[in-house]
């Protein structure tokens, strides 16, 4: 694996560190766009870690960079389902800003030097 590849991977401490943090579904507590209740999403109620910057774009595996997502709205995330992912997006930073002090987006994207 290579150190980009790595960076960008969330370990298992960042992992637990975020889940933590967000006690479930960010853009479920918010109340965002919520699925239908017999959706199969909501039945298996599984939780993932979500990069704001997408590991594809060198989206580092820091908390600062990431968050709690349901199989539901990470895939509307990943997949830009439903053309929400400039809003999910917003409310994505505003969560992390309000999280940690010093954000920055600058600093969330992996770099040799």
């Amino acid at each position: 694996m290579s150190k980009r590849s790595r960076a960008c991977e969330f370990s298992q401490k960042v992992r637990e560190q975020i889940k933590e943090r967000d006690q479930g579904c960010i853009f479920c507590r918010l109340g965002y766009m919520l699925p239908p209740e017999d959706e199969f999403y909501m039945e298996t109620h599984r939780y993932q870690i979500m990069h704001f910057i997408p590991r594809s774009q060198g989206g580092l595996g820091i908390p600062e960079n990431g968050a709690v997502g349901c199989l539901w709205h990470h895939n509307m995330l990943d997949n830009g389902n439903r053309d929400n992912r400039d809003d999910m997006l917003i409310l994505f930073e505003a969560y992390l800003r309000a999280r940690h002090k010093d954000w920055d987006k600058k600093k969330l994207t992996y770099s040799k030097w």
